[in-house]
């Protein structure tokens, strides 16, 4: 029996993660004005914002690397993330950079080949990580946080730094290893194609407030195109100041 079966998040009291009216400033400079979010166990959200509108100040706060001004932050205490470069130690072992901080008793080259089998890469568990490719690495990031089984999963832009291909197929596969997990799930992008295509629900950050939270609605699995895919991406390119048909999809 594989040692890393999919286990669903079990029905919880409370969200997976909640800002309730958050505030936070820099210097003097507001950033987030009265901030309300949450993630739901098992629901996939997506935080859309241009550069600078405070996207990566609400994930310092779940992640417990800032504080609000005021304003309440609730989290999971299981909680992963999967940042936008892959973060691996390059002195150990793709198997250990994969269960690495874990209980010592968990911390097993069987578990971490078994998590490893679930993004693909079962067979690279003795491999260095210099000779991955960014894909792997970056599948190698994802196997790391879901070994630890979190009730959140936080994503910062996982996939910008690789090139189109392989993104499209990180989204597939987070897509479907995330519908077998069910964690809360909340994506910081800066993609609105990325975020209709795997999210349950977006949100658009601007002024440092959610200015728009939109239910996706569309049936899985989903492909980028269609009446609905387009009507829903025109609206939130339009809630982020971008209007046009024909302009760039990312701000």
């Amino acid at each position: 029996m594989n040692a890393f079966t999919p286990t669903p998040t079990p029905i919880s009291t409370g969200p997976a993660a909640a800002l309730r009216n958050v505030t936070k400033g820099f210097a003097g400079r507001p950033v987030l004005r009265g901030v309300d979010l949450s993630v739901e166990p098992g629901e996939f959200v997506a935080l859309l914002g241009a550069s600078g509108s405070g996207k990566t100040t609400i994930l310092r706060m779940l992640l417990g690397l800032e504080n609000p001004d005021q304003g309440q932050v609730d989290t999971a205490a299981e909680r992963s993330t999967v940042f936008q470069e892959p973060r691996l130690v390059e002195s150990m072992r793709v198997w250990r950079n994969v269960v690495i901080g874990l209980d010592r008793r968990a911390a097993t080259r069987n578990q971490a080949v078994a998590a490893l089998g679930v993004v693909g890469l079962g067979h690279a568990a003795g491999a260095w990580p210099r000779t991955l490719s960014g894909g792997e690495a970056q599948r190698v990031a994802l196997a790391r946080a879901l070994v630890r089984r979190p009730r959140l999963l936080l994503l910062d832009e996982p996939f910008a730094a690789l090139d189109a291909l392989t993104r499209l197929k990180m989204q597939a596969l987070v897509g479907e290893l995330i519908g077998q997990y069910r964690p809360g799930v909340l994506l910081v992008t800066h993609d609105v194609e990325e975020a209709v295509l795997l999210a349950d629900r977006v949100l658009v950050l601007v002024d440092g407030r959610i200015g728009c939270d939109e239910v996706v609605g569309i049936d899985r699995p989903r492909r980028v195109g269609g009446e609905r895919f387009d009507s829903l991406r025109e609206k939130l390119l339009g809630e982020l100041g971008v209007v046009g048909a024909g302009l760039p999809v990312s701000p």
